[in-house]
């Protein structure tokens, strides 16, 4: 039904992340996407502003903003499954891409080149900022479950700074060295 993606946009927040691990507080998709696109902005700036790049930090964050949309249909697919081998990859990005279509018929026609590029991955620069932000996000979500002291999560941190480190931006090396220990300060010596 044209328009019904709207609807199926709210539906975001019922979906939760890690499936597979006990959380001490649980994390939807929408939080998680609200967060990708908020740190899909600062490493695009970090990019333009400090190593004189000249990525499209707007296009960028419209991308993060919908980078799990297409979960609606598939759900959140636990990430040891998604990359267990090459073939499971390949079906899931088929998978993927049908529920892309599928999204994008419940758009109103006149409305969907605009919703295009965000549902489907992005050429270059701005695309590997992002899933270094949906990184970096996994990261922060692993390290509050160790600090909450839920040591289910510390394969899956150790194996996530890894993945990032590997990627060799160095607007993510910039978060790690510089931002990420202020997340876990009390709220009065970040404000302090």
């Amino acid at each position: 039904m044209n328009g019904s993606f709207f609807a199926l946009c709210s539906r975001m927040k019922y979906i939760d992340r890690w499936g597979l691990m006990r959380n001490s507080r649980e994390e939807n998709i929408a939080e998680h996407s609200l967060e990708v696109a908020m740190l899909t902005h600062l490493l695009c700036e970090l990019k333009n502003r400090r190593f004189g790049g000249s990525v499209d930090t707007d296009k960028a964050v419209m991308r993060a903003l919908y980078h799990d949309v297409p979960e609606i249909i598939t759900g959140d697919m636990p990430t040891p499954v998604k990359y267990y081998d090459p073939g499971i990859r390949e079906a899931y990005k088929r998978v993927e891409a049908a529920a892309v279509d599928k999204l994008l018929d419940c758009i109103p026609e006149d409305l969907r080149d605009a919703y295009r590029p965000v549902l489907n991955e992005l050429d270059g620069e701005e695309e590997k900022l992002v899933k270094a932000a949906d990184k970096i996000s996994a990261l922060i979500k692993c390290i509050e479950e160790r600090r909450s002291g839920n040591t289910d999560f510390s394969e899956a941190e150790a194996a996530t700074l890894k993945s990032i480190k590997a990627m060799g931006l160095k607007e993510a090396d910039v978060f790690l060295e510089e931002i990420l220990p202020l997340y876990f300060l009390t709220l009065d010596e970040q404000t302090g």
